[in-house]
């Protein structure tokens, strides 16, 4: 009986700590595909929790012990391990959603226009929500435009995106369960499935294999989006976690230390800075240094001809579908396509016409290589 005891301390122990292990960045975790298994577990932790719980009860009431202080103190370690990884080490339990989303104007905002920002635009009406706090929540459900918009943002892989909420075509809810890949990973609340917040993927679960509607958004500086859309609104930050959002520039910048966010100023390492554009079946990455010394790249993906842009501030990016046959010329962020302007977003400064918009995403090499393997590489 006291065998039984310890072999259901010992079994809940290594079972909570596998709960955690598969879906945290511990050392080795997030490069195993243990994603199913993780899954497995995750679903019957309460069957092997009570499992476990029986076997140490009965040992625990069965057993002859002499030394009454033995059970108690073996049972500390297990309680302190229980704690540790289901209310410290659990992703939502260390990044909260907002509890108020506070939206300004831009002139109530109280953001630093310098901050790097996801913008969206629908139905005329624009919003740009601050990595600088996203970065924090991991996402943010709002509506823009009428149109309800869950915008979400990765900084372990860098990469933000915003979808529209939909499970099944019915509105849903979901809150960060942990990571796969080392890239932010969610739970919807009506089937329990597991999404990833790179290409909006149900990779386990009821749901697996769908997709989350992905939306068109834009990576800028706040100051940058502002000249584009002065009627903005602005997420401001949420009073309850000022103390978790970043106060420095640092992440943004490339200038973190960090072992997960921070950032190699070479290129093609597995923590530089590329542009990912997916197109159709095609996906193709480019150097974030080379853009910053060419300012403006030509390229064919698939069957398009692409024109990559970056601003003059070295955070706004945009890429357009290139009319056929234009020549094409980038100074002081304006677009001069066939002799006509249009500014950064494409829209036309001296002439009706609208540049066709390609979603792109600035990220870290090693989450595009790795949720893209077939991308090729710009040189």
């Amino acid at each position: 009986m006291k065998k039984l005891f310890f072999f259901g301390i010992l079994g809940l122990i290594l079972f909570e700590i596998a709960n955690v292990f598969f879906i945290m960045p511990m050392p080795g975790s997030q490069r195993m595909n243990s994603i199913d298994l993780a899954y497995f577990l995750y679903r019957w932790r309460w069957a092997f929790r009570v499992l476990f719980a029986v076997m140490i009860i009965v040992g625990l009431l069965r057993a002859n012990w002499k030394r009454k202080w033995v059970p108690a103190v073996a049972l500390l370690p297990l309680l302190g391990i229980a704690y540790m990884f289901n209310f410290v080490m659990s992703a939502d339990h260390m990044f909260y959603q907002p509890s108020h989303l506070i939206m300004k104007t831009s002139a109530e905002n109280k953001t630093d226009t310098a901050r790097v920002i996801i913008g969206v635009t629908n139905n005329g009406e624009a919003k740009a929500y601050p990595v600088q706090y996203i970065g924090y929540h991991h996402q943010v459900m709002d509506t823009v435009g009428g149109k309800p918009l869950i915008i979400t943002y990765c900084t372990v892989c860098r990469t933000g995106r915003v979808y529209e909420p939909l499970v099944n075509g019915q509105p849903e809810t979901f809150r960060l369960v942990g990571m796969d890949h080392f890239n932010a990973m969610f739970e919807d609340k009506s089937t329990g499935s597991w999404w990833r917040q790179v290409n909006g993927e149900a990779i386990a679960g009821k749901m697996k294999g769908t997709f989350l509607p992905t939306v068109l958004h834009t990576q800028t500086s706040l100051k940058t989006w502002l000249s584009l859309y002065p009627d903005s609104y602005i997420m401001q930050p949420d009073p309850d976690f000022v103390a978790g959002y970043d106060s420095t520039f640092k992440y943004e910048s490339g200038k973190s230390k960090s072992s997960l966010t921070g950032t190699d100023s070479l290129s093609w390492k597995d923590k530089s800075w590329v542009v990912g554009v997916k197109n159709g079946a095609n996906a193709k990455a480019y150097d974030w240094n080379m853009l910053k010394e060419k300012r403006l790249i030509q390229d064919i993906v698939g069957q398009d001809s692409l024109l990559l842009l970056l601003a003059n501030d070295d955070r706004s990016f945009f890429v357009f579908r290139k009319p056929m046959g234009a020549s094409v010329e980038f100074l002081n962020d304006t677009l001069k396509i066939n002799g006509k302007n249009f500014r950064l977003d494409g829209k036309g400064i001296d002439t009706t016409a609208q540049l066709q918009r390609v979603l792109a995403s600035q990220e870290f090499w090693h989450s595009w290589k790795t949720f893209y393997p077939e991308t090729k590489i710009y040189e």
